[in-house]
């Protein structure tokens, strides 16, 4: 080589670095060689990033995972430090993925100043079969990131886990697919975001009967190691094929699957809706007009009866305004507004029924236990009664679990056309207090009922001189009875044949409840003054 070399006479410093050179182009592998070479390195492993922690750390809860619900004792064990170490990791890039069959994480970089939002999709991570799944985020996510006086990168770190036991709470929830997506910003807790953070989760069809609610998971709130699903701050919206939850902060969701009773027929939503709307607002103008009429009377009447009636004809008219505002104001965007709504709807129920259980009582005294009965300031005791118990079973529920009172979807048979209202969410507290406390009301109108009935001919017969005023008394009293109570009685026919007709006779003779009071009042009133009936109610009753 050296002869070569002497023999061309290139012996100067210039030739031998243009020589080296060539050489090491020789030597260089091509860059589809080495591509080759990155090629081999598994995709969202992280050992040769100097990463192991992370990769150690998910190995283990896919294991545990995989095992399933025999592993809920060590349920929380990885969660927490999974969640440290992503958002200490350190990498080049932009993001970076880390891939396992039951846990799947991805870790953003953001720069708060040029945050515009961002959707998360599962094409980063979908293998296989798995369900399709998003997340979108918000600008206003980094909004006290902004506030910083030194504004930096943060780590956004996204967490999808397919598994249910690993957020199992004492009810043994059933979750949509299993399915749970969580998000975590870098020392910031995100909560009661304007803009909510939305996330969907599509699913096969489901069946009729199964409500969808999305949930969120929070930590040691039924004792012990357990959690509970809540959906305080999230909005559940269902489409065909698809739940889209919408919740004012960051954590880990899911959509929690519940049996429920059979949905209302879509065709009837509308006149249903219709038919109660109008009914409610008449009664609503007619309880207001009776009770403007009582209170205006020159002849007002002393009567402890028409006293009962008037402060149950304002149970009514809170509960017909109630019911008027309760669908309007189910999607307004402070939520108190629609809790103290439902809970004023909710007051008014509760006192309604416990004014038609005082009429039951007033007509037992009345007209069954008639001697030795003396009440001292009856009106004021049943007031007490009327107006207190239920602000007492309100208020307790509002101390304890102010989340019972919110917006409740009514769905209907096709899942997509629903109504929404806000109303009592808690089916605990709905069947065992309202439904109970109906009933017992209901029971016990028409036992009195019963009892009165069977007295109408004693009464007929023992006395002859008043024969006539008494019947109007007690046909009268009969018909308020019959108004307070059998209708309502309806609320329990609902299954099988009777369900339409009982969906149409409840809502029009209850929604006008009101409205049928206000004509007996007038009526009543446009007869002669029973001065003889009136002062023995007064003495029995002063």
């Amino acid at each position: 080589m050296s002869c070569i070399w002497n023999h061309t006479g290139m012996d100067s410093p210039l030739w031998t670095c243009i020589f080296l050179y060539l050489v090491a182009l020789l030597l260089q592998p091509s860059e589809e060689a080495q591509n080759c070479q990155d090629s081999r390195i598994p995709p969202g492993t992280a050992e040769d990033r100097g990463m192991p922690e992370v990769n150690s750390i998910m190995a283990e809860m896919n294991n545990q995972l995989k095992e399933g619900c025999s592993a809920s004792s060590r349920k929380l064990v990885g969660l927490k430090p999974l969640e440290r170490k992503l958002l200490e990791a350190n990498f080049p890039e932009e993001n970076i993925t880390f891939r396992r069959s039951h846990v799947k994480t991805l870790v953003f970089k953001i720069e708060p100043t040029k945050f515009q939002g961002m959707t998360v999709s599962s094409n980063w991570t979908k293998s296989g079969n798995e369900t399709q799944h998003s997340m979108s985020f918000p600008a206003e996510l980094v909004r006290k990131v902004k506030l910083q006086p030194r504004t930096r990168k943060v780590k956004l770190a996204c967490i999808y886990l397919k598994a249910s036991c690993l957020f199992q709470d004492g009810k043994n929830s059933s979750l949509l697919n299993n399915d749970i997506l969580g998000a975590t910003l870098e020392t910031f807790n995100i909560t009661n975001l304007t803009n909510p953070v939305e996330i969907r989760f599509w699913h096969d069809n489901v069946s009729n009967n199964t409500t969808m609610t999305c949930v969120f998971w929070v930590e040691g709130t039924e004792g012990s190691n357990l959690g509970s699903w809540s959906s305080v701050g999230c909005e559940t919206n269902r489409k065909e094929g698809m739940v889209l939850c919408k919740c004012n902060h960051l954590t880990y969701f899911a959509v929690l699957l519940q049996i429920s009773s059979a949905a209302i027929d879509e065709a009837l939503l509308a006149p249903l809706t219709y038919i109660t709307m109008v009914g409610c607002s008449i009664s609503a103008v007619a309880s207001l007009l009776a009770i403007l009429l009582y209170l205006v009377s020159r002849k007002k009447s002393s009567n402890y009866s028409t006293k009962i009636h008037m402060n149950l004809l304002g149970a009514l008219f809170l509960l017909n305004v109630s019911f008027l505002l309760s669908e309007p104001l189910a999607s307004v965007t402070p939520r108190w507004l629609c809790r103290g709504t439902a809970a004023c709807l909710h007051y008014s129920l509760l006192c309604s029924l416990t004014w038609m259980a005082i009429e039951g009582f007033h007509l037992y005294l009345l007209l069954i236990k008639v001697y030795n009965v003396y009440i001292r300031r009856y009106i004021l005791k049943l007031c007490a009664i009327g107006w207190g118990l239920p602000a007492l079973a309100v208020v307790s529920i509002l101390l304890i679990k102010k989340e019972i009172y919110g917006p409740l979807v009514i769905e209907t048979d096709t899942k997509y056309h629903n109504a929404t209202m806000c109303w009592v969410t808690d089916w605990h507290v709905h069947y065992i207090l309202n439904l109970g406390y109906t009933a017992l009301t209901v029971l016990f109108n028409m036992v009195i009922l019963v009892i009165v009935t069977r007295m109408m001919q004693a009464l007929r017969s023992n006395m002859h001189n008043q024969r006539e005023q008494v019947k109007k008394d007690i046909v009268s009293v009969l018909g308020l009875t019959c108004l307070l109570g059998t209708t309502w009685a309806l609320a329990f026919l609902s299954f099988g044949a009777f369900l339409i007709p009982q969906l149409f006779l409840f809502t029009i003779i209850n929604s006008l409840q009101g409205f049928f009071i206000c004509l007996w009042y007038c009526t009543m009133r446009r007869q002669p003054d029973d001065t003889s009936s009136s002062s023995r109610s007064t003495q029995m009753t002063k």
